[in-house]
């Protein structure tokens, strides 16, 4: 099933991401994830790709069979730094063969020894490559605070709209821990003609380590109500899991109560986090 039909066709949504094997993480263990997060019934699983040299890609289409497999619809990431035609082609062909129907275009992390851009500079144009005969279901990735790479938050949304033009059917935020910046970039978003849905991605924070990293990923800002959750609670794990998670349901609450029907929650490969969420938010959705 399409993204934007399951989008349509339900009052609310909310769906899990998961992300392929990676060093010391066995596929067997990934199987696992996904059977778990599987049984709490997401409207759809998103599954990422891995960063420029990371052997995790190569299990991008095996995870998102194994997501097709249990019963839910895979979204499967692609990214497009590092590949010419020809990868891409043969990533299409695969994603058809196995009847995935919904991809997420990205253009990917800039790593430290890249040498230089290929054949695909942008997001947009791996998104008119996927859009083209219309079999998938095309989203991308927006950011309400800016992409860290643009130089103003207007400058991104062009770039955008440019993305939506190419064939973008929905949108998926990065994750942010304030929603009025939210509430706000998506009626910048209206204001220039983006009409496409937007999902809004939440990252319930269960380790007070880990954001320092993700926030300098996404561009993200720490709004102090969150910062003093971390600061009170970061080195506690069982205090700072169970903080992280009410939180992201406080977010998750709120965008539902202002009419916001898409939820994504980068839930990080944890089971027992995705099933608290959604266990919280049971009379709701």
């Amino acid at each position: 099933m399409k993204i934007t039909d399951i989008l349509q066709s339900k009052r609310a949504t909310l769906s899990f991401e998961v992300f392929p094997p990676r060093t010391g993480l066995k596929f067997e263990e990934v199987q696992s994830v996904v059977a778990k997060i599987a049984k709490l019934e997401p409207d759809f699983m998103s599954v990422t790709y891995g960063a420029m040299g990371n052997g995790a890609r190569e299990f991008t289409l095996a995870v998102a069979k194994e997501v097709k497999a249990n019963g839910v619809t895979p979204l499967a990431h692609l990214t497009c730094i590092d590949s010419d035609k020809d990868d891409v082609e043969k990533k299409i062909a695969a994603f058809c063969e196995n009847g995935i129907e919904n991809v997420l275009a990205l253009r990917g992390d800039i790593p430290a020894d890249f040498e230089g851009f290929r054949e695909y500079k942008h997001a947009s144009d791996l998104v008119e490559e996927l859009a083209r005969d219309g079999h998938f279901c095309v989203g991308g990735a927006c950011y309400p605070e800016g992409h860290p790479d643009s130089p103003t938050l207007f400058a991104d949304i062009e770039n955008l709209k440019r993305k939506v033009d190419a064939g973008c059917s929905f949108l998926t935020t990065q994750m942010f821990f304030d929603n009025d910046t939210f509430y706000s970039f998506l009626s910048k978003c209206r204001d220039n003609r983006i009409y496409v849905p937007i999902i809004a991605g939440i990252m319930p924070v269960t380790n007070g380590s880990q954001i320092k990293r993700s926030v300098a990923l996404s561009g993200g800002i720490l709004p102090n109500k969150f910062r003093r959750i971390i600061d009170r609670f970061g080195d506690d794990p069982v205090a700072m899991r169970q903080a992280g998670i009410a939180y992201a349901t406080d977010q998750i609450i709120d965008l539902y109560a202002n009419g916001i029907t898409a939820v994504h929650v980068y839930s990080m490969n944890k089971p027992d986090v995705a099933a608290a969420i959604r266990s919280n938010l049971s009379g709701i959705i």
